[in-house]
């Protein structure tokens, strides 16, 4: 008994103060500034700030930074049994009082004002948002923000790797990649970006004889390389072999287009895929639910339009 009796009795001295206790209220399960509780509890700085120091040295209450201004939040989940039961008992009394519900109302006011600033901002953003973004985040955050919808135990085939693009955005979200190209140019500059990786295995050969094992990975992904496959037809029949059942490809290349001197400067050998083809094409080499889905053209883009193609290989029979 005589041990847990000064812990109990700091916790009855830090909750005796009524200030205190209503500051606990708010803070329970919101995080809120000086300057917001100020205004909230209609209390100077002063007297905030030193019942807040009172509580964090006793820890009922942390804070942390957020730009020049501190944002604080009651410790609930790192307080001991008994300082959450003795909580439990003065919340329930402490919180029906005219003040702590003039704090609540305060409060909701307080919020409103964080949404009207938030709602004022886009209403005189909106025509400039997308460049105010892009200047902010660059251009392509959202990529490797989707990357995390892969999950973590897949091995994928980034297959005509290239430089390793693609491979460095989905290593961090998944367990292994295998990343092929039959340049062992473009595999040395991938083998330079992608050092930083474990996870990733460098391999050279050619899309239509894939160096993989059967039936090895979970996706496989072709990024604007099918352009450049003599015999389209047997690559995809490779990545079929290559991928388990139940297995995903994506697919991103061109749509149809007349640009022949892409043939002569960037050693083109399709100018591109039409829908029907490439659905003809997936079905031929054993893919199922296979679809086409034309790109949104990006505005500073020069080059033709892409799609994006998904299919997958039928999943096992039972009892093979």
């Amino acid at each position: 008994m005589s041990k847990t009796a000064p812990a109990i009795l700091d916790h009855l001295a830090s909750l005796a103060d009524t200030t205190r206790s209503r500051l606990l209220l708010l803070l329970d399960r919101h995080e809120l500034t000086v300057s917001e509780l100020c205004g909230i509890m209609q209390l100077p700085q002063s007297t905030v700030s030193r019942h807040l120091k009172a509580l964090a040295d006793s820890g009922w209450v942390s804070a942390r930074a957020d730009g020049t201004s501190h944002l604080y939040t009651m410790t609930r989940e790192e307080l001991d049994a008994s300082a959450r039961r003795l909580w439990s008992l003065v919340r329930d009394q402490v919180g029906p009082t005219p003040a702590a519900s003039q704090d609540q109302r305060r409060f909701q006011a307080t919020l409103a004002e964080r949404r009207t600033k938030s709602q004022e901002f886009f209403s005189s953003s909106a025509g400039q948002w997308d460049r105010l973004r892009d200047e902010l985040y660059g251009e392509r955050f959202h990529v490797g923000a989707l990357a995390a919808l892969a999950n973590s135990d897949w091995v994928l085939g980034d297959l005509g790797c290239g430089t390793g693009e693609t491979s460095a955005s989905l290593a961090p979200f998944v367990q292994h990649v295998v990343a092929v190209d039959a340049s062992a140019q473009m595999l040395q500059a991938a083998r330079k970006r992608l050092q930083s990786f474990e996870n990733v295995e460098l391999r050279r050969g050619d899309l239509e004889a894939l160096p993989i094992d059967d039936v090895r990975l979970d996706v496989a992904t072709l990024m604007l390389v099918l352009h450049y496959v003599p015999e389209p037809e047997r690559a995809l029949s490779e990545v079929t072999r290559v991928l388990k059942p139940g297995g995903r490809l994506i697919l991103v290349d061109m749509l149809p287009h007349d640009r022949d001197n892409y043939r002569q400067q960037m050693g083109h050998v399709w100018l591109g895929f039409a829908e029907d083809q490439v659905v003809r094409m997936l079905e031929d080499a054993g893919f199922g639910k296979v679809r086409v889905v034309p790109l949104v053209p990006d505005a500073r883009a020069k080059g033709p339009g892409l799609f994006v193609a998904t299919g997958e290989k039928a999943p096992r029979e039972k009892g093979e």
